[in-house]
């Protein structure tokens, strides 16, 4: 297992600096001057070259690249080109409001999710099965901003169970993000359902699954102690690989409910041309993605350890 980890993470290195470099080249050498942004077109000479010097745009872009690269390996984005303010605060504040947003919704979604498909796979070509069918597909057919809306007006102005927007630190939060975590699972529950569903049914036609029944296990127990283990490999693709979009989901989550994550930092940064933090988000995004596709890999060998010998 060590080695397989080791051999994975080397196999990681080129990857993220694929993905440094295609970032740095997007923002640096063709995206627009950050200078001019800043300044405006009406900026002299002397004020461009003073700044440039200032954010170290003056040098070539190989030490650029280098000083680029120190900084995803530090965590340390400077400061904002707008603001001036440290970028790694406010990334690290902003992204504990997110995950405070997408992480319980996400977590106790998935547990439900799982069960409820199980439950289903259980029904099959049922009453249950053929209605949980119709509503799924359904519900996917309707926009999540409609779910937002309907249920903001609903909940939040018309019935008054839940705030209609804000937020507050430490334990107070939860009022607020009630309607979002409730959102959030909506909207994941009628695509999870439906893979996970395919995959227990899938599973439920082969050979040890029908020597189990022959030797007289329940179909409960079909299900939780054959059917799911050897489901693990695909529900942990869809689970491991959903992880670093958590953060977009939150966008829209946080520019309605006025909830000052990552989403809303983002917004911001876009409306006031602010790249430093626009760098930042989409290298952090970047990354995450390849972090989680090596654990993804990694749980792989653990549910299976056939995995090990690819």
């Amino acid at each position: 297992m060590g080695a397989y980890a080791l051999r994975r993470l080397l196999q990681a290195v080129p990857t993220v600096l694929g993905v440094a470099l295609i970032t740095f080249l997007l923002f640096n050498a063709f995206g627009p001057d950050p200078v001019r942004v800043a300044l405006g077109q009406h900026a002299t000479p002397e004020a461009i070259a003073n700044l440039r010097r200032q954010w170290g745009l003056d040098q070539s872009l190989v030490m650029q690249f280098l000083a680029f690269l120190r900084q995803i390996v530090t965590f340390d984005y400077g400061v904002s080109f707008v603001t001036g303010e440290d970028l790694a605060t406010q990334l690290k504040a902003g992204a504990l409001v997110s995950l405070s947003v997408t992480a319980p919704p996400f977590l106790v979604g998935s547990a439900v999710n799982i069960g409820l498909a199980l439950f289903i796979a259980r029904h099959r070509e049922g009453l249950v099965d053929r209605a949980a069918r119709v509503m799924f597909i359904a519900a996917m057919s309707v926009s999540g901003l409609v779910y937002v809306l309907v249920l903001q007006y609903l909940l939040a102005f018309k019935l008054g169970w839940f705030p209609i927007s804000g937020y507050v630190r430490g334990p107070g939060a939860v009022a607020y993000l009630g309607l979002p975590w409730l959102i959030l699972m909506l909207l994941a529950m009628g695509p999870d359902i439906r893979l996970y569903r395919t995959l227990f049914l899938d599973e439920t036609g082969a050979d040890y699954v029908r020597t189990a029944r022959a030797k007289g296990a329940t179909e409960g127990r079909v299900l939780l102690r054959h059917v799911l283990p050897n489901a693990w490999v695909p529900i942990i693709t869809n689970t491991v690989i959903s992880i670093p979009f958590l953060i977009l989901g939150s966008f829209l989550m946080e520019r309605f409910f006025s909830i000052p994550g990552i989403g809303s930092l983002t917004i911001d940064a876009l409306s006031r041309g602010d790249l430093p933090i626009l760098k930042a988000v989409t290298v952090l995004i970047a990354l995450a993605l390849v972090v989680f596709n090596l654990l993804s890999d990694l749980l792989y060998a653990w549910a299976d350890p056939r995995v090990r010998l690819g």
